[in-house]
């Protein structure tokens, strides 16, 4: 079973996220790709006592209504459809992408998501980034439950009723919220003195950052292809 996605429609059902007030935002299309391009948001639901910081590139549900809640975004999700399992384990994925991008010691990496017994767990195959250079390439990974390739990434101090840590086998057998590629870890340098702790305050909201600091550029993605096992 491969689902396959080039976006000669539409967007195909991914998209980007503005905030955590404003939800996902469109990504730029044009026939035969997609494209995200910075500033993009910091994603502090999983500060530390998590594993950190992230940007959100590229992402769409699974499963479930909100899916189709978000397809005015995105169009049409047709990996949520019902059609294609939400077992990931031993999955290949495989990106046709280009871009510019100065990543400040972030990676372009996949994120796979779940919701088992009202927690949601959250993990990011930072053993195996994609490749991301200035000319159109393929750049695969699979996805093995090896918990030595992958990351947890927890929750932030108010976040943990929320988000945990589900074992990484549970959640690929069962990927049924979401997934993306994001840009991962980020360096988080507040811009000027700040009052408290600054993983409780939430950077880009309660204090500003030097975006010096964070990935710059834009990453074109012309296909995602996945290979169920």
């Amino acid at each position: 079973m491969t689902y396959r996605e080039e976006f000669e429609r539409d967007c195909g059902g991914w998209w980007g996220w503005e905030s955590n007030a404003a939800g996902p935002r469109p990504l730029e299309w044009s026939a035969g790709q997609v494209t995200s391009r910075s500033p993009w948001w910091i994603d502090y639901n999983h500060a530390p006592p998590g594993a950190g910081y992230l940007h959100m590139l590229f992402c769409t549900y699974t499963r479930g209504p909100i899916a189709e809640y978000f397809a005015e975004v995105g169009g049409p999700h047709r990996l949520a459809q019902g059609e294609f399992t939400l077992d990931y384990r031993e999955a290949r994925v495989c990106l046709r992408l280009r871009g510019e991008l100065h990543p400040q010691g972030a990676q372009l990496v996949m994120l796979v998501q779940g919701n088992y017994d009202g927690l949601t767990s959250a993990w990011v195959l930072t053993g195996r980034p994609f490749e991301v250079g200035p000319e159109w390439a393929e750049s695969a990974v699979e996805l093995t439950p090896d918990e030595s390739q992958w990351t947890c990434m927890g929750a932030r101090c108010d976040r943990q009723d929320y988000y945990g840590r589900v074992p990484l086998e549970r959640v690929l057998a069962d990927v049924n919220v979401d997934i993306m590629f994001i840009l991962f870890p980020l360096t988080i340098a507040p811009m000027g003195p700040i009052e408290g702790d600054a993983h409780v305050l939430r950077p880009g909201k309660d204090y500003p950052v030097w975006r010096s600091q964070l990935p710059e550029g834009y990453v074109d993605l012309a296909a995602v292809e996945i290979d169920f096992a």
